[in-house]
């Protein structure tokens, strides 16, 4: 595959475009021209997602059973087949047999592989969290030996983070490493290890002298490496997950990746990075699953008539569609945003200094994303009925497959206190301006007008209001509890779902605004609003709980609640108008 522009917003709106801050969306409206939606990829991008498309088709369908069966050998292959295809390389530099490509390019074959079943877990172990530590991190050295192999697939990456007794806290780690001459000694256990079984590479995460949070890279046969016995798992049963035994094992001294005591900077880096993709791939199954429950809800007959017809299965399917439109929307913004910010630096530190920028989003979108592929596949589920119980039809595994994703790259609970942490921590170092303007929606009135196309202009305004609502509650949160806010983990989270909320709403304006008169615009239009009323009405709900239990809150409940006032929108119409749009288009209209 050939190498596209680093910045696709430049084939997509005509012209390069600063970076949006991150968390800054809270504040202000990114211009839609400037937002990179599926309709506006150029060849590049095209491109990427068609050998991915290919690749599944070609290779993983016709042995998804024994890839299901958890086969060393043939994932192995399969792995080795992506590298040929140039799939495994999309984030590698070119220098080092890369394709150096940007995350949107990374986003599309993401997006592509999560019809994979198992697999998924296996390539993106591989691609994300196995690889891109070294190419973030890795010395000139280091790359040039590790890198070619895992960009072809001839090695299989592994990352060795979690421990028997240190999962979302991640620093409490057991695990030893003590200097002894020029070489590392290692000792711990690691578990929960994705491609453990069939793995060449370790990236392991272990206490320097028992108190400096550190990795090191580790080989695949090295004296004192051992491994536990396959986890017998819910779901993802085709991905090997093993516990990894080090005792006293020796690795050079130049195998520290990183620096002494710098560990968590690769651990949260990475992961940021892992719960973008987590959220890539989530759209991306989705999808997938929208049509295969629209397919049988217009075979299904009951009373003579196809289920699809019925209103409560149009009602799932509505939602369904507008939520993961929403998510799609938000997930190609977010991506666009990232190369934007890493176009012209070639350092792959400040490459991810830039990429940290969004942590807030990341953790945010992770747990929408997880959660609206947790929604589709239960709702594809009921749709099926009976039949989608049934280990003979496809949905009984998409529904186990996908219940881990809660759990993966930092539970969601996690996740969603880490949104409010990161964004206050952004606006105390002056890099958000949070503080003017919450206290301005503290003391203020709603938003009156908006500059927007008149017919979402609506929902444009109850997006504004949206915002204002949130910077209320997150303020009076912060200055209720100051100090002691982390300690109101419900609160917490209740504002960090009216945060994502804001972006997933806005990103489905975004574009809409750019499909309008387009192509897909009038779809691109129902879905938007139907989502962001919906989400209006779900952020009430959220924000009156939180002001609740906010000392005070209570009487400001009536100015939260002018915030967010009733519409009057039918959500059960435009429900039932997306399902017929799903209906027509034979399934996700939309990408």
């Amino acid at each position: 595959m050939s190498t596209p522009d680093r910045n696709p917003q430049s084939g997509a709106a005509g012209a390069r475009v600063a970076a949006p801050t991150g968390g800054a969306f809270l504040t202000e409206r990114q211009d839609a021209n400037t937002v990179l939606i599926p309709e506006a990829f150029d060849d590049d991008l095209k491109m990427f997602a068609q050998t991915a498309r290919t690749f599944v088709q070609r290779e993983i369908v016709p042995d998804f059973a024994k890839l299901e069966g958890l086969d060393y050998a043939l994932s192995r292959a399969k792995m080795a087949t992506a590298g040929g295809l140039g799939l495994l390389a999309v984030e590698v530099p070119e220098v080092y047999g890369g394709l150096g490509a940007g995350k949107a390019a990374a986003s599309v074959v993401t997006e592509a592989v999560a019809a994979s079943g198992s697999f998924n877990v296996t390539f993106n172990a591989h691609v994300g969290i196995g690889t891109l530590p070294l190419v973030y991190f890795g010395t000139e050295e280091q790359r040039a030996r590790y890198l070619p192999r895992l960009a072809t697939g001839e090695w299989v990456a592994a990352y060795c983070l979690t421990e028997p007794g240190s999962g979302s806290d991640s620093l409490a780690a057991k695990a030893r490493a003590d200097l002894d001459g020029d070489e590392w000694v290692l000792n711990g256990t690691k578990m929960w290890i994705s491609n453990a079984g069939f793995a060449d590479l370790f990236t392991v995460f272990a206490q320097v002298d028992g108190d400096k949070f550190s990795c090191f890279l580790v080989e695949k046969g090295a004296p004192g490496l051992s491994l536990g016995a396959e986890e017998h798992k819910m779901g993802i049963k085709g991905s090997s997950t093993r516990q990894v035994i080090l005792e006293n094992v020796r690795v050079p001294k130049g195998n520290l990746l990183g620096e002494i005591g710098k560990g968590h900077r690769i651990a949260f880096g990475i992961l940021n990075i892992g719960r973008f993709k987590l959220a890539v791939g989530a759209s991306g199954g989705a999808k997938q699953l929208i049509g295969l429950a629209q397919a049988y809800a217009k075979e299904r007959r009951q009373f003579k008539v196809p289920i699809a017809t019925f209103g409560l299965i149009q009602e799932k399917i509505g939602r369904m569609a507008a939520d993961t439109y929403a998510l799609e929307s938000a997930v190609y913004r977010l991506a666009g945003s990232m190369d934007a910010a890493t176009d012209g630096k070639h350092d792959p530190a400040a490459q991810l200094a830039a990429l940290n920028d969004y942590a807030v989003e990341y953790s945010f979108i992770k747990v929408f994303g997880s959660e609206i592929l947790d929604y589709v596949v239960d709702e594809a589920l009921q749709i099926y009925g009976g039949y989608g119980f049934s280990a003979d039809y496809p949905i009984e595994l998409a529904y186990r497959n996908s219940r881990i994703n809660r759990i993966f790259e930092g539970t969601n609970e996690i996740n969603r206190e880490l949104t409010v942490d990161q964004l206050l921590k952004r606006a105390m170092r002056g890099e958000l301006d949070l503080l003017g303007p919450a206290q301005a929606a503290m003391l203020g009135r709603p938003v009156e007008t908006v500059t927007a196309p008149a017919a979402q202009a609506d929902a444009e305004l109850a997006l504004a209001n949206l915002k204002l609502g949130t910077l209320m509650v997150a303020g009076m949160g912060a200055m209720a509890y100051m100090q002691g806010l982390e300690r109101e983990q419900e609160l917490l989270a209740r504002v960090a779902d009216m945060v994502g909320l804001c972006y997933m709403a806005e990103s489905a304006l975004l574009r809409s605004e750019r499909l309008q008169g387009a192509r897909g615009g009038e779809v691109a239009l129902l879905l938007a609003r139907l989502y962001a009323f919906a989400a209006v009405d779900r952020a009430r709900d959220l924000g009156t709980e939180a002001l609740r239990r906010i000392p005070r809150g209570k009487e400001a409940l009536p100015r939260f609640q002018a915030y967010l006032a009733e519409r009057g929108v039918d959500l059960v119409e435009l429900r039932r108008q997306a399902a017929e749009a799903v209906y027509a288009a034979d399934g996700y209209p939309l990408g």
